[in-house]
């Protein structure tokens, strides 16, 4: 195996001086880099990647911390995080949260400690001065930080009253909105949309807080269903909601879409393995997961971002849980 000792016998200069050039940490004469490359070229050289990362003090490592990988959007949005991020050389170390700020917090420590190059965040249970101590460069995703850290988000507000006008449009009379947890801004932002485009009309409707969560959304639709068997329309902030929707609808009786019409928020491929297939709101979560990677890397590497927020359009995609337009 070839050692940073051979390089500099090959090149003819010091073993420092190697160091100084492959790690870009000092001045190296113009002739000694020419040689130290017709070195490594010629003997195969590779720099342990641990090594560099003592030495430099940075890696090739990128932290993903996501709040729940249970939730079918999140490891989405890892597999474009992950391609892209390959495609430049970086490898993406998964952190799970669980939407534990101790458990973020121990994450971001650790990974400083190993000389992580950035983060890419999805999730907002610190507070913002803790990734400002951070000291590496991060783009949080999905769910905004603050106006200082890049953000890559879905026209949340927008899809909103897309999925509502949706449920007007083909005859809802009576609409149950599933709201996603109060502390999330896309939930806080469909909510907005929802109430925009509902105060718009002469349907009746109610709002039910509702974590991203099957088990619990089934519970909860199963109990407000048996209570207000009138209900005709749910829309829910997210797939995962809608899915336990649908599963609470089976349970009481009440048939989809004839009855009761369900549209979803995410675009998630798991609505179409739903019988009946999820009528949704589908973000491009693939987009999103490559556009923050690419910010991100942009930001290790010193070079300029072309803006501070990203939002990426999301379009509605009709399946079985919904019927025709009422026209």
């Amino acid at each position: 195996m070839t050692t940073i000792k051979d390089v500099a016998k090959k090149a003819g200069v010091s073993v420092a001086t190697v160091s100084r050039f492959l790690n870009n940490s000092g001045y190296v004469s113009a002739e000694a880099a020419k040689a130290v490359t017709t070195a490594v070229e010629e003997l195969k050289y590779e720099l342990n990647p641990i090594a560099r990362s003592l030495n430099t003090k940075k890696s090739n490592l990128i932290g993903l911390i996501l709040p729940d990988i249970t939730n079918p959007f999140f490891p989405e949005l890892a597999r474009a995080v992950e391609d892209v991020a390959l495609t430049y050389g970086y490898t993406v170390v998964l952190c799970n949260s669980d939407e534990n700020p101790e458990k973020e917090k121990n994450y971001i420590e650790t990974l400083k400690k190993k000389y992580i190059a950035g983060f890419i965040v999805t999730s907002n249970q610190l507070d913002a001065p803790h990734y400002a101590n951070a000291n590496v460069p991060i783009v949080a995703l999905d769910r905004a930080i603050n106006e200082k850290i890049p953000t890559v988000s879905s026209n949340n507000k927008e899809g909103a009253i897309m999925g509502t006008n949706a449920l007007l449009e083909r005859g809802c009379q009576n609409i149950l909105f599933l709201r996603g947890p109060a502390e999330l801004n896309p939930a806080n932002d469909r909510y907005e949309g929802f109430m925009d485009a509902i105060q718009q009309s002469n349907v009746k409707y109610q709002v039910v807080t509702c974590p991203f969560h099957f088990a619990e959304s089934q519970k909860i639709v199963e109990q407000v269903l048996k209570e207000n068997p009138e209900i005709d329309g749910i829309f829910a902030s997210s797939d995962v909601s809608a899915a336990g929707a649908l599963k609470a609808a089976s349970l009481v009786g009440t048939h989809v879409p004839n009855e009761l019409q369900i549209i979803g928020f995410d675009g998630v491929a798991m609505g179409e393995m739903l019988s009946p297939g999820l009528t949704t709101i589908a973000q491009d979560v693939y987009k999103m997961g490559a556009i923050a990677t690419r910010v991100l890397i942009k930001r290790i590497e010193n070079k300029p971002i072309e803006q501070n927020f990203y939002e990426v359009p999301v379009k509605l995609i009709v399946r079985g849980t919904t019927r025709s337009v009422v026209e």
